[in-house]
């Protein structure tokens, strides 16, 4: 099935300006209802602008007041009368001069959101350097002032699913950290002796209390 450009910035704007339900939506943007739920609380594509897929020829208003009418009924998306994206070529990833001047709100965006995500995968996503990462993370970059955290999908810098597949791998690498560093103080809680404690020389909690009286 054709997905509609930007699925989840599309999600935002059905969410906000429609009585469609999170199926509905669902299925016309290829996301899971309960990902469309986590977007309308506000605990999924934070800082994702909406986009309207009327303005952009690909829905008709017509279309979504009838399946706000009947809530089984699914969207039909628009055969486009332009071709969609352009192939990913191989090789480094080339930002247009226009957008350049856009990439340093994208990593302020970024590091704002997804502090997950490694200065590498940045550099890869965004075509830019570590330097500029560090000069927007410690605000000395030349134009600090004016630079303001925005989605690099609505800036035309990324796709939605390559971002989409940079957070997914920045979100399994933190799990699997945030799981090891438990693993490894639950073992250095059961390797711990028990008189541990009271050779430490601790003091019971009602000993305390008796204390403050």
């Amino acid at each position: 099935m054709a997905l509609p450009l930007m699925p989840k910035a599309t999600a935002v704007w059905l969410i906000d300006n429609t009585k469609l339900t999170f199926d509905q939506i669902a299925f016309f943007c290829g996301l899971h209802p309960l990902e469309v739920k986590g977007i309308a609380d506000g605990e999924v594509a934070i800082g994702i602008v909406g986009q309207d897929p009327v303005a952009s020829s690909q829905l008709t208003a017509a279309e979504i007041a009838r399946c706000e009418a009947n809530p089984a009924a699914n969207l039909k998306l628009l055969a486009p009368t332009v071709p969609l994206a352009r192939q990913k070529t191989k090789g480094a990833r080339y930002t247009p001069l226009s957008k350049r001047q856009d990439r340093p709100d994208a990593i302020a965006w970024l590091l704002k959101y997804h502090p997950e995500v490694g200065d590498a995968q940045v550099q890869k996503l965004l075509g830019t350097t570590k330097a500029t990462i560090d000069s927007v993370r410690s605000r000395t970059h030349w134009n600090a002032p004016n630079i303001k955290p925005r989605d690099p999908v609505s800036l035309g810098i990324c796709s939605q699913s390559e971002l989409d597949r940079v957070l997914l791998l920045a979100a399994k690498r933190r799990d699997s950290k945030e799981k090891r560093e438990a693993r490894e103080r639950e073992r250095a809680g059961i390797e711990a002796p028990p008189a541990a404690a009271a050779a430490a020389g601790a003091v019971p909690l009602d000993e305390i209390d008796g204390d403050e009286d």
